[in-house]
């Protein structure tokens, strides 16, 4: 079994690592730490874990683990580093931002793999240490990697995508309060939102020189509504429709939760899930790729567990065969 601790136990990724790490099969869970919540039961933060466990959460960190998963705000997981002694044993799995890029990649001996499996498998599967990828970030990759890997991303790459206000987090802001967010709509951090740089690095990977040719127009958005993104991300691409759709089927074949859809997408095929589904269509010589995950799921808790899945040689898709409401 694999001995598991989340730091951050509080959170809403905490929330939904738990929701998956309970029923298991391969995981102990060893402790989860909160220091504003240390000798409350979990259930009592996280209400859909009444009846799955009597576990409290904990201010002391036990490193008679195999992996911790740091379910912290951007910034906190480094200074938690800073701040507490991690033996070299204990692998990590961080949720923040803040090891995602390749300058931002280390911590003393630590070095952080990118964990975007559809594009990273190999190097999970032999990671110590892995920086899970943006929720955003995540759902608009799904829908360029195999365009970046044919090397056809060229002029400018819209990107319209509107995520749920659990993308904000758990703590209350004027703008995930349910008065401002119920009947509205709203776009933010337009052109510069941070996922754009990670976003860059992956398809400079796997089309090197991306950023001298390409340039990506991002427009995020919030919804009302809670949980899923859908992004919309539309270029130019002189390629007939079945044979980009071909290549997408092809280049996700050992991905078990990337699908390519016939028939157009909605949120509901995927929350509450660990998928990404996918579909293409064309329009004279505009392209359109429509993508859709769970924000706290595909884009956060459920690739962190993917990941974990890797890294340990289990099967990928251990304790995330999660089924969406039909709904």
């Amino acid at each position: 079994m694999i001995r598991v601790g989340i730091v951050g136990g509080a959170g809403y990724t905490a929330g939904e690592t738990l929701r998956i790490l309970v029923n298991h099969p391969g995981v102990e869970i060893a402790f989860v730490h909160s220091n504003s919540n240390a000798g409350n039961p979990i259930w009592s933060v996280h209400r859909d874990l009444v009846g799955e466990t009597e576990m409290v959460f904990t201010d002391r960190l036990s490193w008679d683990i195999d992996v911790a998963f740091l379910c912290v705000g951007h910034g906190a997981a480094r200074k938690f580093l800073q701040e507490n002694k991690v033996p070299g044993h204990v692998r990590l799995i961080d949720l923040s931002q803040d090891f995602r890029l390749r300058e931002t990649s280390g911590f003393g001996e630590r070095r952080f793999v990118y964990g975007l499996t559809e594009m990273n498998a190999d190097a999970v599967a032999g990671a110590e240490n892995i920086a899970n990828p943006g929720c955003f970030a995540t759902c608009i990759q799904l829908a360029l990697l195999p365009l970046a890997k044919a090397g056809i991303l060229k002029g400018d790459i819209n990107i319209n995508a509107v995520t749920g206000s659990t993308g904000a987090g758990q703590k209350p802001s004027p703008t995930t309060h349910f008065s401002w967010r119920a009947n509205n709509f709203s776009v933010y951090k337009t052109f510069n939102h941070q996922h754009l740089n990670e976003i860059g690095e992956s398809l400079d990977c796997l089309q090197p020189g991306f950023g001298e040719s390409s340039r990506m127009l991002f427009i995020p958005a919030r919804g009302d509504f809670a949980r899923g993104i859908f992004a919309s991300v539309t270029l130019s691409c002189d390629l007939p429709e079945d044979e980009i759709r071909c290549s997408f089927t092809e280049y996700y074949s050992a991905s078990p939760f990337t699908f390519v859809s016939p028939e157009p997408v909605d949120l509901k095929q995927v929350v509450n899930t660990n998928k990404c589904l996918l579909h293409i269509s064309k329009h004279e010589d505009v392209l359109l790729v429509n993508s859709v995950i769970d924000n706290l799921l595909k884009g956060a808790s459920g690739q962190a567990v993917e990941n974990m899945n890797l890294m340990f040689g289990l099967d990928r898709t251990a304790g995330l065969k999660l089924k969406a409401s039909a709904f």
